[in-house]
């Protein structure tokens, strides 16, 4: 009755597909959350009773389930519904709630925006894009919806003068120079800052994303090691952290216009 497809699991964070085939009626008399999770309602409307407290629950809406909670899922339709499940590792979810890894109770409005931004991303794992860009969409998500339920403990985690924004951002551009595979939590940990805000100051002050500057980092690399002579393009690959050879031609292509092959003679 009930199945889930991971799309993304790194860094802390799990997107996932579910889909509940419930026949209209009472659910289980008694289930137990098993980690801290943001789900959104892409479809369907059903009633879930957390601890003994009802909240009726459709695609205008998201709820979060912490670990250990009692629950019982209600369908008052047929065709059971689809939902958007974002798993945070506890470590994850105190540093987006201010130290405190509990995720706050009852519905959590959804707005357009972050309703369409948690399709997106379902839509963007279909299609295989990098899993650093989607973790760090992901996290920005829950970061997002969180905020409007809890603002005062997301904001906890910003920094708040433009001195300390700068050199947070400053210190992700020269820990990526050292190694560009460092994730988006990794980085945050060793800053001392929240992922979600370490990545909102990163893109305000620099114009693009740490997943951005990631690529571009190895598009460069890639780059010197085709002025080079370089001729195995899946060792290139392999070395500068892209997926496969051509996950490398197309980010290249992307950044430059130009495939790799044409960059080795112009910068041979």
């Amino acid at each position: 009755m009930l199945s889930t497809r991971t799309v993304v699991g790194r860094d802390g964070i799990s997107l996932m597909d579910v889909t509940c085939r419930h026949d209209r009626g009472p659910g289980r008399a008694t289930e137990y959350s098993g980690g801290h999770t943001l789900v959104f309602v892409r479809r369907g409307c059903f009633v879930r009773s957390a601890d003994g407290v009802e909240a009726l629950l459709d695609p205008t809406v998201a709820f979060c389930m912490n670990p250990g909670e009692e629950e019982r899922y209600d369908h008052p339709h047929a065709h059971g519904d689809d939902c958007t499940a974002l798993t945070l590792e506890p470590g994850l979810a105190a540093a987006l709630l201010g130290g405190d890894p509990a995720l706050p109770a009852g519905p959590l409005r959804t707005s357009p925006e972050i309703d369409l931004e948690h399709r997106l991303l379902l839509a963007a794992g279909a299609r295989g894009a990098d899993e650093h860009e989607m973790a760090e969409r992901a996290i920005a998500l829950a970061a997002c919806a969180l905020e409007r339920a809890a603002p005062g403990r997301v904001e906890a985690g910003r920094p708040a003068t433009a001195r300390a924004r700068t050199a947070l951002a400053d210190g992700a551009r020269e820990a990526l120079a050292a190694d560009p595979d460092r994730s988006l939590p990794e980085l945050a940990r060793a800053l001392s800052a929240s992922p979600h805000h370490l990545s909102r100051v990163f893109r305000s002050l620099t114009g693009h994303t740490i997943s951005r500057h990631r690529m571009r980092l190895r598009v460069r690399a890639a780059m010197e090691r085709l002025a080079g002579g370089e001729r195995d393009l899946a060792r290139l690959a392999a070395d500068l952290g892209f997926a496969d050879q051509s996950h490398l031609c197309r980010v290249v292509r992307d950044e430059t216009g130009r495939t790799p092959a044409v960059l080795r003679q112009a910068l041979a």
